[in-house]
């Protein structure tokens, strides 16, 4: 999820925040869906200020919330210790318009972030993944590939690049986040059937290395479109089985974030 917290403006480059979405508000969201963790991602608007992220990661605490911040090349290796203590485990790399830092950065941060063991969350259209495919395999970190692939538009889940994601999947460091099929999706909720389609793929392929997002607050989504969180979840239900949705929403952010591992699926 993503927070927009009251006196933190958006950034040259970012999108500009229409609304606030505080900690308080998403309390109301966790509780609705009966989730007992979190992680907070770094929004667009904020580019490479995570005071924000910050901010929120202390209000949620360190025992059930986690987080992923924007890393630049030049960012001091004390700042990255500071954030990891505070709880972030991720540096967002966005390769769309509005990211603040892209694909072409990621070899200059992936060193930084290494020893302190945390991945990289990368976003981009899934149509371009030929044109990442050497710098992810190349990465010794772990990293995710973001929103479903984000393929815009959808395609089948026999693509050749829906391939190419289970080889990444297979060689060790790669995960795959279910999250957001609204903003890809033609046929639309509460199925979404042309994006679960590779969702489903993926699943059944490697259970193992796939985690879920609510994406929440939805930003760039119009409100007369704003989709039903609760039904966001339980579209997981459909493209998964219930073993898999343990793996999905307990085991494997367990091991991705460090949470604790005693936490089940109920």
């Amino acid at each position: 999820m993503h927070v927009y917290l009251p006196g933190y403006e958006s950034q040259p480059g970012g999108p500009t925040i229409s609304e606030l979405a505080t900690v308080e508000d998403y309390y109301q969201i966790q509780k609705w869906l009966s989730l007992e963790r979190v992680v907070v991602v770094q929004p667009n608007a904020y580019q490479c200020d995570n005071s924000a992220l910050l901010v929120a990661l202390g209000q949620l605490g360190l025992n059930k919330a986690r987080g992923v911040a924007v890393v630049t090349p030049e960012t001091p290796q004390a700042e990255l210790e500071a954030w990891h203590s505070e709880g972030v485990r991720g540096a967002r790399i966005m390769d769309l318009p509005g990211g603040a830092q892209s694909c072409a950065d990621m070899a200059l941060i992936e060193p930084r972030i290494r020893e302190l063991g945390w991945h990289m969350m990368v976003q981009f259209n899934g149509h371009h993944l030929n044109d990442h495919l050497t710098s992810l395999k190349h990465l010794k970190t772990d990293f995710i590939i973001d929103h479903i692939g984000k393929f815009m538009d959808p395609v089948p889940s026999d693509d050749v690049r829906v391939d190419e994601i289970l080889r990444l999947l297979d060689r060790g460091n790669a995960w795959f986040k279910i999250c957001a099929p609204y903003e890809t999706s033609l046929v639309g909720g509460p199925d979404y059937s042309d994006v679960g389609a590779v969702a489903r793929r993926v699943i059944e392929h490697a259970p193992e290395r796939v985690i879920w997002g609510s994406n929440w607050p939805h930003v760039g989504v119009p409100r007369s479109q704003y989709p039903n969180d609760a039904m966001q979840l339980d579209v997981l239900r459909q493209w998964a089985t219930q073993s898999e949705c343990e793996k999905i929403l307990v085991d494997n952010p367990a091991r991705l974030y460090g949470f604790d591992v005693n936490l089940a699926l109920t």
